[in-house]
């Protein structure tokens, strides 16, 4: 196999053929949406890709539009080897803390996706990896680098995105459909008028100061 000093040679788009090349056949991208916002869960997303696709654009899901982001994951579910995407709420991210859950749930929009097909390596956007026992890499900027990364962001901030929207009708008066949680002004300014809600992450800063 390579070395990651070889593997740093190749071209951008041609690190998943690189990885391909020194020796592994299933390659899982995985990569996670809503770290930063105030309210509502993490999500993570994860694919795998044939090894020939026709899935253009693909790069970090916060370079690319709302609409090319839904057209994109809706090439991705259908041309998709394999896809998962999972949930982790705000009790859960309060009660072992962002990074923790952040990885929890890319491990089970994997384990989740590997119930339809088994890969040999997982590609993870940063600089962590999961806490499975498996051959991994974890990829600074791996959501531009990696195709099937891209594919496991974008899958993540669409679940994400319409999860949220749909939270804009049971909490109103947040306006959680326009900031989707994350610490606008307009945001700030509704938790501390209003209160925070129980899908408020209750230890960030932003929302723990107004728990009455």
């Amino acid at each position: 196999m390579k070395s990651p000093e070889q593997l740093a040679f190749f071209e951008t788009n041609d690190l998943e053929r690189a990885l391909v090349g020194s020796g592994y056949t299933t390659l899982i991208g995985t990569d996670e949406a809503g770290r930063g916002p105030l309210a509502g869960p993490v999500v993570a997303g994860a694919a795998i890709l044939p090894g020939k696709h026709s899935l253009e654009n693909l790069t970090d899901s916060k370079l690319l539009s709302e609409k090319q982001r839904h057209v994109l994951a809706r090439e991705i579910t259908a041309s998709a080897l394999a896809w998962g995407v999972a949930f982790v709420h705000p009790a859960e991210i309060d009660s072992i803390n962002i990074l923790q859950a952040s990885l929890q749930a890319m491990s089970e929009a994997v384990r989740r996706a590997e119930k339809t097909l088994q890969a040999d390596l997982i590609l993870i956007d940063g600089n962590k990896t999961l806490p499975l026992a498996r051959d991994q890499r974890a990829i600074v900027k791996g959501d531009r680098l990696c195709p099937s990364i891209s594919a496991a962001s974008i899958l993540a901030k669409v679940a994400r995105d319409a999860y949220m929207v749909w939270l804009d009708g049971v909490y109103p008066g947040y306006g959680f459909r326009r900031h989707k949680g994350y610490p606008t002004k307009a945001h700030r300014q509704a938790i501390e008028r209003l209160g925070p809600t129980p899908i408020h992450r209750k230890t960030f800063r932003g929302v723990r100061e107004f728990l009455g």
